[in-house]
């Protein structure tokens, strides 16, 4: 069994062909297939199996996946633990996001940590909730941005950042408000913008709806990005993180609806896998977002940071 073999079935298992796997991979089909044969021969079971044009996972391929990819995580990990040891200013480290933290928290945050440390190597990957989480349960990332870590898994929050969830809607011209107080009746009345399924946003906003018992018109709009500006041209109202809409808030081009406990308080969390040590780069990122002087963008550490061994 070799690193290609995995490499080449789990680009396999995320693409859902060999075909996919080949174009990500940069090398030919029968490459993949013979790479896929190979490693269902040496294991004794099938892995993939068609459905249709494409491939899917046996129940044998995916558990084979899931330690795959924390195998090739760990592998990871520890190129880059070895690779930082003795100087971890010139090492790497795996970052992930959540789509609202990585446009609007993260960019600024490393832009800060590559000036302090500009020989320092990050790899950030943004995705939604499920992506973000997944990630760093599978080891292909160090530390991980969003809300609420879920229940169950073997996580540790290491640092927190207040995260305000605000309704915004179009600026009523000439109003000159910022903030205006709404009735309930008029929080029915709005077509509610909400981002796509498995992201945390759009699960939050699910559950103010049953809390406020609205079952208001809803439109799926797939980015931060998009909703904003479908707010702002009237396609309706959403709720977001304040991060996401400050500048739009600020340019008086959305204006904030607050009603009972509107805003939010929710947090950002920075997370990490509960018991490891971060390798040393890792670990000088955590330090520095403790520290950063970037205003909005820093984290306050849970606890003290050991000495470094």
């Amino acid at each position: 069994m070799t690193l290609g073999q995995l490499r080449t079935f789990l680009a396999v298992a995320d693409a859902g062909s060999v075909r996919g796997a080949a174009e990500r991979l940069v090398v030919t089909q029968p490459a993949v297939s013979s790479a896929l044969a190979s490693l269902a021969a040496e294991i004794g079971v099938p892995l993939v199996a068609r459905e249709g044009r494409g491939l899917r996972l046996t129940p044998a391929g995916l558990a084979f996946a899931r330690y795959a990819r924390q195998a090739l995580g760990l592998l990871d990990e520890a190129v880059n633990a070895a690779a930082g040891h003795d100087h971890p200013e010139r090492g790497r480290v795996r970052l992930a996001a959540v789509t609202t933290a990585g446009e609007r928290i993260v960019p600024r945050l490393l832009a800060s940590f590559r000036r302090r440390y500009p020989e320092a190597g990050v790899v950030l990957e943004v995705g939604n909730r499920r992506r973000v989480w997944g990630l760093l349960a599978a080891r292909q990332v160090d530390l991980a941005i969003g809300g609420r870590p879920p229940a169950g898994e073997p996580f540790a929050t290491l640092a927190t950042r207040p995260n305000h969830l605000v309704v915004v809607a179009p600026a009523e011209p000439g109003a000159g408000e910022p903030v205006r107080h709404v009735s309930l009746d008029e929080l029915a009345r709005a077509t509610w913008l909400l981002r796509e399924q498995g992201s945390g946003t759009r699960g939050t906003t699910e559950e103010l709806l049953r809390e406020l018992e609205l079952d208001p018109r809803v439109l799926t709009v797939g980015s931060n990005g998009a909703i904003l500006e479908s707010v702002a041209v009237g396609l309706g109202i959403t709720l977001i993180s304040r991060d996401a809409a400050a500048g739009e808030l600020e340019a008086g081009t959305l204006q904030e609806w607050r009603h009972g406990r509107l805003p939010l308080r929710r947090e950002w969390h920075l997370v990490g896998r509960a018991g490891g040590e971060l390798d040393p780069t890792a670990r000088l990122m955590l330090e520095h977002i403790g520290i950063a002087g970037d205003g909005a963008e820093r984290f306050t550490l849970r606890q003290p940071l050991s000495p470094r061994r």
